[in-house]
């Protein structure tokens, strides 16, 4: 406990001596993050209630304090929560067919002798769990590209304010394909960070590649990954799309205004 209120204390003091006043709200918004996810979780558990509507209510609440708290309301954050939700609407269709075709929900040979005493008989559509699962998982990535690129889309009309919407989407496209790559590849190494264990333990368990690649628990967190690229790789032409269309539209109005 003392070194966790150690490492916060250290978070806190780097993101207020970096970030200022906006690194304040962004040590806050992690609370409030936290506090969502656990009233979504409430209701998830709760009888008749759909966990996939109950997660994209939630996700509206994470996009729009991570956006508009942080960075308060302004165009570039309208457009990146607006890239986001239409990102994650696309997005989510894919998920629901990846999640009932690949069988990914419910729980791995690996974990099931931990709860096997248990009753699994909780009323509650594990595919759809799977679903919301992926859908959290991808939220916070397809928050930050689209806020990476509208931040910098607007900055770019703002020095030449001549730009061609198409010149502009371009724009936004390369600037996306810098993010693509690191984002997709921190997905990873986070993913090998977090299950490093689990992967040691197959290697203990003479699980050749195929057992692993096949295994649930290893199965479903790869394509978890894949979904969240996929997302980081869809927001990018959304957000240029978007912001490109908004910013000329705007800079048209106060032209013939």
């Amino acid at each position: 406990m003392n070194a966790i209120i150690l490492l916060a204390a250290i978070l806190f003091g780097l993101m207020v001596w970096v970030g200022g006043k906006k690194g304040v709200r962004s040590f806050i918004s992690l609370f409030f993050n936290f506090i969502v996810f656990l009233i979504a979780l409430m209701f998830i558990m709760a009888p008749s209630v759909n966990p996939i509507a109950v997660t994209l209510l939630a996700c509206t609440a994470i996009s729009s304090i991570n956006l508009f708290f942080i960075n308060r309301v302004n165009s570039k954050t309208i457009m990146a929560f607006a890239s986001t939700i239409i990102t994650i609407c696309l997005l989510l269709f894919l998920i629901d067919w990846i999640a009932n075709q690949s069988m990914i929900q419910g729980f791995g040979e690996e974990e099931i002798g931990e709860i096997s005493m248990f009753s699994l008989h909780i009323g509650i559509d594990f595919v759809q769990i799977a679903v919301s699962m992926i859908i959290i998982s991808t939220i916070g990535a397809i928050t930050d590209v689209a806020i990476a690129i509208s931040s910098p889309m607007r900055e770019l009309i703002i020095h030449d304010p001549d730009i061609s919407r198409e010149d502009l989407f371009r724009s936004g496209m390369t600037i996306g394909r810098d993010i693509l790559g690191s984002d997709t590849n921190t997905l990873f190494f986070a993913f090998i960070g977090g299950y490093m264990a689990l992967i040691l333990w197959f290697r203990d368990l003479n699980y050749s590649v195929g057992q692993m690649v096949n295994a649930k628990v290893f199965g479903g967190e790869m394509l978890t990954i894949f979904c969240a690229g996929i997302g980081i790789a869809l927001v990018i032409p959304v957000s240029a799309g978007i912001n490109a269309w908004y910013l000329t539209r705007r800079r048209e109005r106060k032209q013939t205004g």
